[in-house]
């Protein structure tokens, strides 16, 4: 058969240009992406929400269909505390399209109409459930969405990487509303009811005091409001590794390392000095692996160069290998363990691949101190001794009661010695 024969040049040619044709310009604002697929594929569900979804990228889904009613509902509760119209909410989410869907890295399908109605009908149901978390007296008896399982998962599915909508819309239509005189008992803005829901929700990461220490000004929605929460309050100049490798932690405490709760609440403030590895307390609990993950993916797909939460991950992962790693740290502290027996905490942090940056690693300098410490042959000793015949109260007498029995022993012989003389 003459395949050559039966190709229309010119019809193909026409075809790939209408292609061509359709393309937009990539957008430099897209703070919204898919997870990507080597990520995803290690743990599917860390990316997938439950219960509801936020935005066009996991819209329309069947498993999701059923909180679509109440999320009209919340709309409607949302209409009623303001004082502007839906459609002034309609007007001003038309009026940012395009603004709006360049915040999303995927080309996304729906009609302006579907498009529109879709934010306004997600972004109103963000605001209203962060409002009757904060505010028990605006949910009503029958309200679903306030039991806890539901609750639960809600609070999990809107820190999801494919699950936002950008933060700006969501202070617009709060402004347009005018809630903050309408709502009894409503002092705070869009960023501060924010905050507060999630100090709730993720206290051992969100501190009290940190929208004073941070700048939220151009935060990009719920995710990145996170990751900004643990911004190292200094940037570290950059130092090259030689080597990626760091002992665990039990090889640390066997090499005389000591451990201490870091009083910082930032978790990137993990600091050696003079033998002492001092490292903030952190939670795990059963969605750790989640905020984890979705921090990772988004710095992966969003941050060229500061990718604080992948560089924490690896350097906790490296610290952690097994269950004794875990004991040594919950000992002094610093890990609060809420998912169970130790080994679990080891396992979640072997799941999670990390890629260190050999040139930008945060915390390359800590690593070469603390590699450097362990070479030396007297602290290796030190942490010898002190192991095993310093580490509990009664071995230190021991040791002192036998070290003053010697001292006697050799008076006595040389006394014995002088008597013969």
């Amino acid at each position: 058969m003459n395949t050559k024969a039966r190709l229309d040049i010119k019809e193909l040619a026409k075809s790939v240009r209408q292609e061509l044709g359709v393309l937009g310009p990539l957008s430099d604002k897209c703070c919204i992406y898919k997870v990507p697929e080597r990520s995803r594929k290690l743990n599917p569900e860390a990316y997938t929400p439950r219960a509801v979804s936020v935005g066009p990228l996991h819209h329309g889904k069947q498993e999701l269909r059923v909180m679509e009613e109440h999320k009209r509902r919340y709309l409607f509760d949302f209409l009623q505390w303001s004082d502007s119209s839906l459609e002034d909410f309609i007007t001003c989410i038309g009026k940012q399209e395009t603004r709006l869907r360049n915040c999303y890295a995927e080309t996304i399908v729906f009609s302006s109409q579907e498009f529109v109605k879709m934010i306004l009908i997600d972004a109103t149901f963000l605001v209203t459930f962060l409002l009757k978390v904060h505010f028990a007296h605006l949910r009503s008896r029958n309200d679903r969405i306030s039991r806890n399982d539901n609750m639960f998962d809600i609070s999990r599915d809107i820190i999801l990487l494919e699950n936002q909508v950008p933060f700006f819309i969501l202070e617009d239509l709060f402004k347009l509303s005018n809630l903050a005189e309408r709502v009894e008992g409503l002092s705070l803005s869009m960023i501060g009811l924010t905050h507060s829901f999630f100090q709730g929700r993720w206290g051992s990461w969100v501190t009290g005091d940190i929208l004073e220490q941070q700048d939220f000004s151009e935060v990009e929605h719920f995710l990145d409001f996170l990751r900004i929460c643990q911004q190292p309050p200094k940037l570290k100049p950059p130092r090259k590794l030689e080597k990626i490798v760091l002992p665990t932690v039990t090889q640390l405490h066997d090499a005389g390392v000591k451990f201490e709760l870091s009083p910082s609440q930032n978790k990137l403030s993990i600091a050696f000095d003079k033998g002492i590895l001092k490292i903030p307390h952190f939670r795990i609990e059963d969605t750790v692996e989640v905020l984890l993950r979705n921090l990772q993916a988004f710095e992966e797909c969003h941050c060229s160069g500061e990718m604080y939460a992948n560089d924490y991950i690896a350097m906790i992962g490296m610290l952690i290998k097994d269950a004794k790693d875990v004991e040594i740290l919950d000992q002094n502290g610093i890990i609060e363990n809420w998912i169970g027996n130790n080994q679990a905490v080891a396992t979640l942090f072997a799941r999670m691949e990390v890629a260190i940056r050999r040139n930008q690693f945060y915390f390359a300098a800590t690593l070469q101190d603390l590699n450097d410490y362990c070479k030396n042959p007297w602290h290796k000793m030190k942490g010898s001794l002190r192991q095993d015949y310093f580490n509990t109260p009664w071995a230190g007498i021991s040791v002192f009661a036998a070290s003053i029995l010697l001292v006697l022993t050799v008076i006595q012989t040389v006394c014995s010695i002088l008597e013969v003389a």
